[in-house]
């Protein structure tokens, strides 16, 4: 189990936050460790609090009736979920889904701490505000690559924007995986794999896609 301290991942993670907002955080939060395949937050939950992530790689998706996934956007170490701010701060129920695909740890930051923390820190008020844009503009993402584009470009974004997360050119992603977050098949997006790896875009290995340069 990692031991790191509270403290550690709020001056590393969010060194934008001012001083006593730091300290006020360090005294206040509580941290949590998820595995791979667990669930943050699920479709009907309601929140106690809001979440910081500082470690591992957290999945945000909508789930159908029919169990298929509508991927939505990821969550990485010194980002914060815009919709469990949105969900905690009005008392309302998850609308979406939480999935660590690492190992995660994540801070917890008591909803009762809220209204506090808007009007008495500017760094965690530009915070908030901050993380609605970067996560309104992902969502915009995905609703013009629906909208605007075909499958074959939808997938290339999708691989580009994983490598630039990762900062590596050799993604470990199973052809289901991507399919489930294009809300597509298997046989289609390996199909398309194929082609692209064929114009010479990608490289496919049984375990991991390489973007070429």
């Amino acid at each position: 189990m990692n031991s790191t301290p509270i403290s550690n991942y709020i001056n590393t993670l969010f060194p934008q936050f001012e001083p006593a907002l730091r300290t006020k955080l360090i005294e206040e939060v509580t941290i949590k460790h998820f595995k791979a395949g667990e669930h943050l937050m699920q479709t009907g939950q309601y929140f106690r609090s809001t979440v910081l992530i500082v470690e591992g790689r957290v999945k945000l998706y909508r789930e159908g009736t029919d169990g298929n996934e509508f991927f939505m956007y990821y969550l990485q170490p010194g980002e914060a979920c815009a919709l469990s701010m949105i969900c905690a701060a009005k008392q309302e129920s998850s609308k979406i889904m939480g999935k660590a695909i690492e190992d995660s740890t994540i801070l917890m930051v008591p909803i009762a701490l809220m209204d506090d923390l808007m009007k008495q820190y500017p760094s965690w008020y530009y915070f908030v505000m901050e993380t609605y844009r970067a996560r309104f503009e992902e969502l915009l993402q995905v609703i013009d690559g629906i909208a605007f584009n075909g499958l074959d470009e939808r997938l290339s974004f999708y691989l580009q924007k994983q490598a630039e997360q990762l900062e590596t050119n050799q993604l470990n992603l199973t052809h289901q995986e991507i399919a489930s977050d294009l809300n597509s098949s298997r046989e289609v997006i390996s199909r398309l794999l194929k082609k692209m790896e064929q114009k010479g875009e990608i490289k496919l290995f049984r375990n991991y896609i390489e973007l070429k340069k």
